[in-house]
């Protein structure tokens, strides 16, 4: 993907997310299904996700000096996907949701929104070569260029999207 085509999907696939959350009635958003998360946990939880990239992408020089350029071949985003799939895929304590009432939907999904915008512009400053060389550390993937990174986080929302789905699913007597 290039870079343009990095943030249209980063874009979409959190906003196609975050709508359908949206839509949940307060039964649906708060159903909780085997342990499972719930609607509003899965928000929460990719919230949480992206709140760290506003504070790290402002200085490539600070990604550089922290975490260094990529020393391994590029992953494509196939391979990137397959890769997560083969971790414990157990999200670390601090990205964790606590419970998430109803009443708490449209703040989260607001500054997600307003996460998402940061994000993007913060994305436009850097090149294709920067999106390939920089690094950023992963918690279940260890170390990942950019690139890679965007495309795990832009492939995040989507795989939370549909156990949200399957979670209302499987709410009796109510369907979206």
């Amino acid at each position: 993907m290039t870079k343009p085509e990095l943030i249209d999907a980063f874009r979409q696939r959190h906003l196609e997310f975050i709508n359908y959350i949206i839509l949940l009635s307060d039964a649906q958003f708060t159903f909780r299904k085997n342990g499972k998360w719930t609607a509003g946990q899965q928000l929460s939880h990719v919230h949480l996700t992206l709140l760290p990239f506003p504070k790290v992408l402002p200085s490539k020089e600070f990604i550089l000096e922290k975490f260094g350029k990529i020393n391994r071949p590029a992953w494509s985003y196939e391979t990137v996907i397959a890769n997560y799939f083969k971790t414990s895929l157990q999200s670390p304590e601090k990205f964790l949701p606590g419970e998430v009432r109803p009443e708490q939907k449209q703040i989260i999904a607001e500054e997600m929104k307003a996460v998402l915008l940061v994000i993007e512009k913060l994305l436009e400053q850097y090149t294709e070569e920067d999106l390939d060389t920089l690094s950023l550390p992963h918690p279940l993937l260890g170390i990942l260029s950019i690139r890679e990174m965007f495309y795990l986080i832009s492939y995040h929302p989507s795989h939370h999207l549909a156990q949200a789905k399957q979670g209302v699913d499987g709410m009796p007597g109510l369907t979206m």
